[in-house]
C-alpha cells in the first residue's frame, strides 16, 4: 500500500512539473540559457539611442502601460493594421496616436533575431526597453521577469474601450484598474510617471477654454496655471500641435514633483485632479508627499512590476513574433 502511494505521489508530481512547464510562469532572467545576451542587447540599445531622446523614454513607458491594459502586457499594441482583412490595431485607436517608439522596438527586436531567432519575445522587448530608458535617463529601476509571449489579437475598439482616459473621473479610473487586478494605490502610484515626458494641447485644452460646453475654464484647474498655459502654450482651443511639458520644469527628472504640482491644483490632465477627488487616493497623495522620493521609488517599483503581470501570456500561449509588428505567417 504505502509502496501505491509511493508512485501515485511521483505520478502526481510528474503531472503538476508537466503542467506547469506547459502553463509557464515569468521569472527573472528567462532567458539566461536560451539567449543569455538578451537582456545586455536591449540594455547596450537603449543605453546608446536614449541619452540622445530623452523624452522617449516616457513614450516608452506609456507604451508599456496602455500594452498591458488591453489584453494584458502581450506586446498587442505593436501590432500593425491589416489592409487585405480590414483590422484595425490598438496602434490606431486615440490613446495611441500621440506614442512615438514603435520604431525603436523593432530595432531592438532584429537585434535580438540576429542574436536567438524566434526567442526573445516582443512582449518582453517592450517591458525591458521601458524599464531600461526611464533608468538611463535617471528614474528608477524595476524588476522585469520575462517569459512573456506575445499576443495574436490587436483590437482598436478594445484599446479605445480599456486604456485609461486623460479625462476620466475617479470612478471609471478606478474600476479600470481594478479591472486589472491594480487597486487605487497603484493607481495613485503609476500616475507619478507623468512626472516625466510631454502631452499634447488636445489632451487637456477643454480644462482651459470650454470645460462644461459653454467656453467656461476647469474651476479644479489653479488659475494661475491655467492663465499661464492660455498665454504660452495652447493659446487657442484649436492647438492640435503644441507639447506642454506634463511636469513643468521637472520632466526630465523622474521625481515627486508631480505630486507636488497636483497638491497645488496644477496636474495637467482631468485624470490627474481625479485622484484629490476621493478620499483615498487623496490620502495617498498626501502620504507620498510626506514621504521620500526614495519610498516612492521603491512604491513605483512594486506597482509597475505588478502591472507587468497583468494577464500575460506564458507557456504555450500566443506565439513568439519574429517581427513585432505582424504575426507570424
Amino acid at each position: 500500500m504505502v509502496n501505491v502511494l509511493s508512485h501515485l505521489g511521483v505520478v502526481s508530481l510528474t503531472l503538476i512539473l508537466l503542467i506547469s512547464s506547459i502553463n509557464g510562469q515569468l521569472e527573472l532572467d528567462f532567458y539566461g540559457r536560451s539567449c543569455p545576451k538578451a537582456e545586455k542587447i536591449v540594455l547596450d540599445f537603449v543605453s546608446n539611442h536614449i541619452p540622445n531622446a530623452p523624452p522617449l523614454a516616457a513614450s516608452l513607458l506609456r507604451m508599456h502601460f496602455h500594452d498591458c491594459f488591453v489584453r494584458g502586457c502581450d506586446g498587442s499594441i505593436l501590432l500593425n493594421s491589416t489592409v487585405a482583412s480590414g483590422n484595425q490595431t490598438e496602434k490606431t485607436a486615440p490613446p495611441n496616436l500621440t506614442i512615438r517608439g514603435f520604431d525603436f522596438i523593432d530595432r531592438v527586436k532584429r537585434l535580438l533575431e540576429a542574436e536567438c531567432p524566434g526567442i526573445v519575445s516582443c512582449a518582453d522587448v517592450l517591458a525591458l526597453v521601458a524599464r531600461d530608458a526611464v533608468v538611463v535617463t535617471g528614474g528608477p529601476s524595476w524588476k522585469v521577469p520575462t517569459g512573456r509571449r506575445d499576443g495574436l489579437i490587436s483590437s482598436v475598439v478594445e484599446a479605445s474601450n480599456n486604456i485609461p482616459a486623460f479625462f476620466d473621473n475617479i470612478t471609471t479610473l478606478q474600476n479600470d484598474f481594478a479591472n486589472k487586478g491594480l487597486d487605487s494605490k497603484d493607481l495613485v502610484v503609476l500616475s507619478g510617471a507623468h512626472t516625466i515626458g510631454i502631452a499634447h494641447c488636445p489632451s487637456f485644452v477643454d480644462r482651459l477654454y470650454n470645460f462644461s460646453g459653454v467656453g467656461d475654464q476647469d474651476p479644479s484647474l489653479d488659475s494661475e496655471y491655467a492663465t499661464n498655459l492660455k498665454a504660452r502654450k495652447c493659446r487657442t482651443a484649436n492647438d492640435t500641435t503644441t507639447k506642454v511639458e506634463m511636469d513643468p520644469g521637472s520632466f526630465k527628472t523622474f521625481d515627486l514633483s508631480y505630486y507636488k504640482l497636483l497638491s497645488k491644483r496644477r496636474g495637467m490632465f482631468i485624470s490627474d485632479a481625479a485622484l484629490l477627488t476621493n478620499p483615498t487616493t487623496r490620502g495617498l497623495v498626501n502620504e507620498i508627499l510626506e514621504g521620500s522620493l526614495e519610498d516612492y521609488l521603491v512604491e513605483f517599483a512594486a506597482s509597475i512590476e505588478k502591472m507587468g503581470r497583468i494577464e500575460v501570456k506564458t507557456g504555450t500561449e500566443g506565439e513568439i513574433r519574429t517581427n513585432c509588428a505582424q504575426v507570424n505567417s
